[in-house]
């Protein structure tokens, strides 16, 4: 009998040279750790457990993770919990982003590596559910995602709050004097106050929502709060399902299909989702050789209507969602739209379930398809020659006013450069200016982070600017708003067009004609062209995963994978 027949500890057996010795060595060294012979004949499921003391977003993991065992053994199979890397949103420097095809390669190689027959992927902080399901895609072991769920609001005063689209708010009204240094203290500590990923429709959420889409997560499970019993129960069910695989495997590479891809993409749309899931969800796709095109996003964008009343883009929060029907409520909304033959981790279709009784909708909340929050998507694409490869606006959070814009640009060269000239009193800008930032895309030696939403200049947030037209190369926080130009490709770093631009030029911006237009002539451009100069430290200085990233990592549009990680393609290229 092949290993890959195999089950259980007969699974992908060390190699010794002996394979008889190598069963007898793996079930003396089991043995060690009290379990019967009748336990080790078991088939196993593998529970990939992403908690770490720096990342809050993961502390009820324990918990979660007896539950999900729990489910493991109600399926007969023997629950073998394993660690990986973790990435807690707001504890790594420079950015998360950074690190996710790093726990992606862990997920993958420790999934192969080690003998499990399924896997329970329990992940939740923004880029943990993506690295999961990447390297769930490249093992293509049957696999379960299990989201953390959302944290609970909380309250300051007389106001709901939730981390972290309320962060922003109140710090903006701290930058423009509205609030003074005691409020914004005891708002900190008020802002995220249990357990759980954030409150709003923020990157972690919109992941949630995708994976539910995909049919990698259980039906019902991507909005159920963080302490809410129901969330134990998902644990329980998503460990029955991956038992249940053992003997009728479901592969990633049956459940991630160009079908279910793409009505993730209308999922995504329908939420006014996390710029972030474009990289993401392409990552993703990428992996198993499915392309995500930023002018078929436009063309589902414009076909697909706002549902979700929820912050950013409205004025609710994640466990309103969740009471109010969650993803399976916007799913039979866009039944219509949808590809309704993808299969499940449940084994059965999207049209199978979307069969079933839809139960209570609160449509102050998930609007009805016929009457929607705003007629198209939450996110366009956007090309000219400031973007050949494309760039991302998130319309559905920003100010309608500036959709249809020509501005004079003010330029950053760097984050740096940012931090340092923002606030100066004497910078030269207005509310109608263009703020530009430059070398802050994926091969930056900031590695893109989520410093898109540049703050307001004080000068004008001082006199009630709220918004203006923000350019860059970088990301910026699903819980963000405003008229943010976002994954500018190719990025800065590597001379592409936004490396050009110069304080002065004047920069069109047309959301109707999904445009970005630099109006410098093509002469002028070549002259710059010619004269730039990289301003990051070669690869070659860097070491360890820093240089690693810097030589291999893709631009945005294609969801900043290694390009190493991608499938090889028919001619082993």
């Amino acid at each position: 009998m092949s290993d890959d027949k195999d089950q259980g500890l007969a699974r992908g057996l060390t190699n010794y040279g002996d394979r008889d010795f190598s069963v007898y060595l793996r079930n003396s060294f089991a043995s060690s750790m009290g379990y019967s012979k009748e336990v080790l004949k078991k088939p196993i499921v593998g529970i990939a457990n992403s908690f770490s003391g720096f990342n809050n977003c993961h502390r009820h993991f324990p918990e979660l993770i007896d539950a999900v065992k729990r489910g493991v053994l109600l399926g007969g199979g023997l629950p073998i919990e394993f660690p990986t890397i973790s990435l807690g949103e707001v504890f790594l420097n420079p950015t998360s982003l950074k690190f996710r095809n790093l726990m992606s390669m862990d997920t993958e190689e420790m999934v192969r590596a080690q003998p499990m027959d399924a896997v329970v992927l329990v992940g939740g902080c923004d880029k943990t559910v993506p690295a999961q399901l990447m390297g769930a895609a490249s093992a293509d072991l049957p696999a379960v995602q299990l989201v953390a769920g959302p944290m609970m609001t909380s309250r300051y005063q007389e106001e709901r709050l939730g981390a972290c689209t309320d962060c922003r708010r109140f710090w903006g009204k701290f930058r423009a004097g509205e609030i003074d240094k005691t409020q914004i203290g005891d708002i900190e500590g008020r802002l995220a106050t249990t357990a759980g990923t954030c409150a709003v429709m923020g990157t972690a959420s919109t992941m949630a929502c995708i994976s539910e889409t995909l049919g990698m997560s259980l039906p019902g499970t991507a909005a159920i709060p963080a302490v809410h019993a129901d969330r134990l129960r998902a644990g329980e069910a998503s460990g029955l399902a991956a038992a249940r695989m053992i003997h009728s495997p479901i592969r990633p590479s049956q459940v991630i299909t160009e079908k279910s891809v793409e009505n993730a993409l209308r999922m995504l749309l329908a939420i006014g989702g996390s710029t972030n899931a474009i990289i993401h969800l392409t990552a993703v796709a990428g992996r198993l050789g499915i392309k995500i095109s930023l002018e078929r996003l436009n063309e589902l964008s414009d076909t697909t209507p706002v549902l979700v009343n929820l912050k950013p883009v409205g004025q609710h929060y994640m466990e309103d969602f969740f009471f109010a029907g969650g993803a399976g409520a916007v799913l039979r909304e866009l039944k219509p739209l949808l590809h309704l033959d993808t299969l499940t981790v449940a084994g059965t279709t999207l049209g199978d379930r979307l069969e079933e009784d839809p139960g209570y909708v609160d449509h102050r909340i998930i609007s009805k398809a016929e009457a929607p929050l705003e007629p198209q998507g939450g996110l366009v694409a956007l090309f000219g020659n400031l973007a050949p490869r494309g760039a991302i606006l998130k319309r559905s959070a920003a100010d309608p006013t500036l959709f249809e814009k020509e501005g004079r640009a003010v330029v950053f060269t760097s984050l740096e450069d940012l931090a340092a000239r923002v606030d100066d009193p004497d910078l030269d800008i207005t509310k109608d200016d263009f703020m530009v930032l430059q070398n802050a895309g994926p091969k930056s030696a900031s590695g893109m982070p989520e410093a898109g939403y540049l703050p307001i200049p004080k000068k004008l947030s001082s006199t009630g600017v709220k918004d203006m037209v923000r350019i860059s190369d970088a990301r910026m926080s699903g819980t963000a708003f405003g008229t943010i130009v976002l994954h500018v490709a190719p990025e800065a770093s590597v001379g592409g067009p936004l490396a050009l631009v110069r304080d002065g030029d004047r920069i069109r911006l047309s959301v109707a004609n999904k445009s970005i237009e630099l109006l410098v002539d093509e002469d002028e451009l070549a002259r710059r062209r010619a004269d730039w100069q990289p301003v990051n430290v070669p690869p070659e200085a860097r070491r360890g995963y820093d240089r690693l990233y810097a030589e291999t990592v893709l631009q945005a549009d294609a969801g900043c994978d290694f390009d190493f990680l991608q499938p090889l393609d028919e001619t082993g290229g």
